[in-house]
């Protein structure tokens, strides 16, 4: 009997404990909702506008007060615009206006028929004036949206361009501002208003997570390719986020970080790019940085974001903070920071009481929310541009193969290339098989489809040997749940790296029997959040050093050649094995077109004319 109610008082206690963790639960998830994703639900965009005409010019009516405000009328200037939707706005819609809706878009938490599932963040709408939500995406390679929405059969996948450092190292503007073109007409296709590119940030941290959005260690060949990539997405109506301003040149503690740096080496080298990009392309916003730069928090610092930025370099436009960066949102304001991204309830309130203190003056307010409104009038939403959702993918993958093959590098050539058509290759490595498109995080894109360097090989007229093919297939089979990509935002967190290869000297012989030439693939993947490491990623791991050894050994014992392909978006060390294989080509990562674009190099159907940034 005693231990019958032992036992009863043990599952009365742990029934009380699971219903507190539950309770718990659900409070978190009910604060973390109505503070980071559902605080907008009550401020949807109107989308009941009537078109009216008076005096024969017909405009949308869009405070429904059936007459022409000077808003109204896009015949007058965008300053005039502004000015009247200014003097029209309460204090409560300005403030709103300060900062953006929310996660829910990003996250993919949009009801069907609503919004850019996948879609970074926005710019709220101002519904009693008639105003409507900008739309903010990712990134420097490519839009990233979501390829699928629910109740649909078609798809919304975007085109993965080549990843910045490859880009720069084409040296040539042209084709980069073509690019940044074909990106902008994908987001006029799909809405987008704004992305968020390109990134600028010098490459001081060799082994920064992020490396591969940014262009170089030079800050004149950053703002040359960055202001051509600018002028090209911006040709097309859309707006760029030049990005992240400044000094943000490591991922790790990135929130915290504190960069010491003098005027002189911040001028010179930090902040060159940017001013470049700003005088020879005048973007149509700039994000701040999450660091601190000497003690103070970018997107909260007058002398960056006003002092340097307007008052020096003249820029016009309107500055956004990094997702969640900063401390203190009246501060931003005042500091020259207009708009908060993405947006919390908590930012929202702090700005209201903040406002009524007088901590956050009416001229704050009103210089920010004006630059704000002059992007909204500026947009193709208020010039009722038709969505087409239907991008010319094609064409985007034709620029896509040749400035891929324009940025390779070829560090090393003995002899060995270009290889000759209709040659049995075997292919060694991982990524031989599973190309790397590109960095994670926000510089990822949901394509349609990627081409390996066996695809492009194939594609060239080569053979694939089978046995290379097959030792593949049996690793993959091996380690299937490895090589399962992560999908949504899980793909934004978390770099696809499935495990390497391990061959022995009898799995070699064998191919070396049935091929012409040896190709050994070396792949690196990062992106946002953490930076590299030295061991087993900047230095090659045992696995790739022993494969480099027994591979180059085996084929060159018999007269054969044997080529290194670097699938990489940051540096690694070379010294140590370098004088190995006949010849090294830098590919980077030349997004879904990079296996076709690598081919292309080998078989000299184009000349490798890359050039280190």
């Amino acid at each position: 009997m005693r231990r019958k109610k032992i036992t009863k008082r043990i599952l009365i206690v742990a029934g009380s404990l699971v219903a507190i963790l539950a309770l718990a639960a659900l409070g978190g998830w009910l604060y973390f909702k109505s503070t980071f994703l559902s605080f907008e639900k009550n401020n949807a965009e109107n989308a009941q506008l009537k078109e009216i005409t008076v005096n024969g010019y017909a405009f949308l009516d869009r405070n429904g007060n059936g007459q022409l405000d000077v808003y109204e009328d896009d015949r007058r200037s965008i300053e005039e615009r502004a000015n009247d939707l200014l003097a029209q706005m309460t204090i409560e819609e300005k403030l709103h206006l300060l900062k953006g809706s929310g996660l829910a878009s990003a996250m993919g938490m949009t009801e069907p028929g609503e919004g850019i599932p996948g879609a970074a963040g926005t710019i709220v709408p101002t519904p009693r004036l008639g105003l409507p939500a900008i739309y903010l995406s990712d990134g420097p390679a490519g839009l990233r949206i979501e390829p699928k929405r629910k109740g649909e059969d078609r798809t919304y996948y975007c085109t993965a361009f080549p990843i910045g450092t490859l880009l720069s190292s084409t040296w040539n503007v042209d084709l980069v501002q073509e690019v940044g073109t074909a990106m902008g007409k994908e987001a006029v296709e799909y809405g987008v208003d704004v992305i968020l590119g390109p990134g600028a940030n010098i490459h001081r941290h060799p082994l920064c997570g992020r490396n591969f959005e940014y262009y170089s260690e030079d800050p004149v060949l950053t703002g040359y390719i960055g202001a051509a990539m600018v002028n090209g997405i911006e040709a097309n109506g859309v707006g760029a986020s030049l990005k992240h301003y400044t000094a943000n040149n490591q991922e790790t503690k990135r929130n915290v970080n504190n960069v010491i740096v003098s005027e002189r080496a911040m001028r010179e080298i930090y902040l060159k790019g940017f001013e470049i990009v700003v005088k020879k392309a005048q973007p149509w916003t700039i994000m701040s940085s999450y660091n601190k730069v000497n003690g103070t928090y970018t997107s909260e610092s007058h002398y960056l974001l006003t002092d340097i930025l307007r008052t020096d370099w003249g820029f016009e436009g309107l500055v956004m903070t990094d997702w969640f960066g900063g401390q203190n949102a009246p501060a931003q304001i005042r500091a020259g920071n207009d708009l908060l991204e993405p947006g919390t309830k908590k930012q929202w309130d702090a700005l209201v009481k903040a406002q009524k203190s007088g901590e956050l003056s009416m001229s704050d307010v009103d210089t920010s929310v004006k630059r704000i409104l002059k992007l909204i009038l500026g947009s193709k939403k208020m010039q009722r541009t038709t969505i087409g959702n239907n991008p010319d993918l094609k064409a985007h993958a034709d620029i896509t193969r040749q400035s891929a093959a324009e940025g390779m590098v070829l560090l090393k050539n003995e002899n060995t290339l270009p290889l000759s058509s209709g040659k049995n290759v075997a292919l060694f490595g991982v990524t031989s098989f599973d190309f790397i498109v590109g960095g994670t995080g926000s510089g990822d894109v949901n394509e349609a489809y990627s081409i390996s360097l066996e695809e492009g090989l194939k594609n060239a007229g080569f053979t694939i040997n089978a046995l290379s093919k097959n030792a593949f297939e049996q690793h993959k089979m091996a380690y299937s749940k490895a090589f399962t990509r992560p999908q949504g935002f899980d793909a934004m967190m978390k770099p696809y790296n499935p495990p390497q290869m391990v061959y022995s000297a009898e799995m070699v012989g064998e191919m070396v029997k049935s091929a012409d030439i040896g190709i050994i693939t070396i792949g690196r993947n990062s992106g946002e959040g953490g930076d590299r490491v030295e061991t087993d990623d900047f230095l090659l791991t045992q696995k790739e050093n022993d494969m480099m050894n027994l591979v180059c050994q085996a084929f060159q014992s018999v007269g054969k050649k044997v080529v290194v392909v670097l699938n990489i978006g940051g540096v690694i060390e070379t010294a140590s094995w370098k004088n190995q294989p006949d010849a090294i080509l830098l590919a980077w990562q030349g997004g879904q077109e990079g296996g076709n674009a690598v081919a292309n190099i080998l078989s000299g159907k184009v000349n490798p004319s890359g050039k280190l940034p």
